[in-house]
């Protein structure tokens, strides 16, 4: 379940993906497949062979694209590997 997440954030992640740039955004989550994981980042790109590029310099496989038909294809990132992630990309404001 998603939910702390305000509409002009969603909105601005879904133009800087319709846009063809490596989109972040994160909320807070709760689902009982990853327990203790309290966020989830969405790392979005229209471009999904950029994403793809963008993902293998993190050990992420294209596999684990969550393919969307409304153009917004994403990463879910979660737990150690959100934080790992998010350090390397100075997304600092994005770990809570």
């Amino acid at each position: 379940m998603a939910f702390g997440i305000k509409k002009q954030e969603l909105l601005n992640w879904k133009r800087k993906i319709d846009q063809g740039e490596i989109a972040f955004l994160t909320h807070f989550w709760l689902d009982d497949r990853f327990p203790g994981c309290k966020t989830v980042t969405k790392v979005g790109c229209n471009d999904l062979e950029k994403l793809a590029l963008w993902g293998q310099k993190y050990g992420l496989k294209k596999e684990w694209i969550d393919h969307r038909q409304n153009g917004y294809s994403h990463f879910d990132l979660v737990g150690d590997k959100q934080v790992e992630i998010l350090k390397k990309e100075g997304l600092f404001e994005h770990i809570w």
